[in-house]
């Protein structure tokens, strides 16, 4: 097991602060084991639901009645299971005394979140929980982080093999179980062919109607899709940074999916040699290197962006936190050069620093405010 102890201090926080506490993330990403953890910290009684248990969704058939007279924490794992239970948990939220504190996990289906946002403004604070990242693993272990992906079964698996056996059956499951329960009404053959042929843009600026006239459908359908995926955080959809400047600029988003080892099952990688002789190499780095990142920042989706102009200019990461600009570009090389798109860049978004995430060994200047930074570095210097 993986201790997450920076996810597990930022939930004990809002806790704190907030009545109603929902951890979203992915399938399978070790939200229930959080939680876990999360019980040991906490002072006070601790009750929990896990409603894909029988007994318990028996026991939330009706909610009142089961959670009025409770204490301290309650715990309520797969909540987009319940219905009829947001507008019991505002009730129980605006108590006066507020006797108990609820923390919610679930995977964050569209109905989940317009329930919560419809029946407990103010109430509730989301925290997302993404696959582990090499904080949590060890950079160390970050080319075995890059292969396998973050979810902790993939990650932990006693061997590569067993890891992507794990991988192909968690994309099965994923698409024939776990997307219709969180109202997904797709074919599974028809989200499995998108899902694969998203694996092959990794990278690159989404163009809807390039994938609606693969699939026959309209661009607003696709879009469905690729929103289906995002919204159970298992695709990125990296917004471009738009603002007055006289260029130009692409105004579509690029899209990556968020874990490299699912991303590999699908493009049929199961080594480190298949993966290194894959034309898709320097994307799956990419969007890899992004993942860390941004999890090393601590930055939110809404913080994050990329740039780029019709004319050719263009910056891969564009961080807007605390006040600053942060730029970075990922060059799976060793000896990375200045381009004139990052002078570009640093000139016309007005830049506080420029990174260019590397393959290398050693940090050396590029130029001022730029600087080349190898991947298992960057946390000594995301400071």
């Amino acid at each position: 097991m993986v201790r997450r102890e920076s996810h597990l201090r930022a939930a004990l926080s809002l806790i704190s602060r907030h009545p109603v506490v929902a951890i979203l993330g992915a399938r399978q990403v070790g939200k229930t084991t959080l939680a876990r953890q999360l019980q040991g910290k906490f002072r006070g009684p601790v009750s929990w639901f896990d409603l894909e248990d029988p007994a318990h969704a028996a026991r939330l058939a009706e909610p009142m009645l089961a959670l009025r007279d409770l204490r301290g924490l309650v715990v309520i794992d797969e909540v987009q299971r319940a219905q009829g239970l947001f507008p019991v948990l505002r009730v129980l939220a605006d108590r006066p005394s507020l006797p108990a504190r609820f923390l919610l996990l679930g995977s964050a289906s569209p109905d989940l979140r317009r329930q919560g946002a419809e029946s407990l403004a103010g109430r509730i604070a989301h925290h997302p929980l993404p696959p582990l990242g090499p904080a949590e693993t060890g950079w160390a272990s970050l080319e075995r982080l890059w292969l396998r992906g973050g979810f902790p079964r993939s990650f932990l698996a006693r061997s590569d093999a067993h890891s992507a056996e794990w991988r192909r059956e968690f994309i099965s499951t994923f698409l024939e179980r776990d997307l219709p329960q969180l109202g997904v009404t797709l074919p599974s053959q028809t989200l499995r062919r998108f899902w694969t042929m998203l694996a092959h843009f990794h990278g690159q600026i989404w163009n809807a109607s390039e994938f609606a006239r693969s699939f026959g459908v309209a661009d607003t359908t696709v879009r469905g899709y690729l929103d289906g995926l995002t919204s159970t955080f298992l695709a990125r959809q990296l917004q471009p940074w738009r603002e007055n400047i006289a260029k130009r600029q692409v105004k579509s988003p690029k899209v990556y999916l968020s874990d490299s080892g699912l991303l590999h099952s699908l493009l049929g990688l199961e080594s480190r040699a298949a993966l290194e002789n894959h034309p898709r190499l320097g994307a799956s780095w990419e969007g890899f290197a992004i993942e860390v990142v941004v999890q090393t920042l601590g930055a939110r989706p809404e913080e994050c962006f990329f740039w780029a102009t019709h004319a050719g200019a263009e910056l891969d990461l564009l961080v807007v936190k605390d006040g600053k600009r942060m730029g970075f570009e990922f060059k799976r090389t060793e000896t990375p050069s200045l381009t004139p798109s990052m002078r570009i860049a640093l000139k016309d978004l007005g830049l506080d620093r420029l990174e260019v995430i590397c393959a290398g060994r050693e940090r050396f200047p590029l130029a001022e405010r730029v600087m080349a930074v190898p991947l298992r570095l960057f946390r000594a210097t995301a400071s």
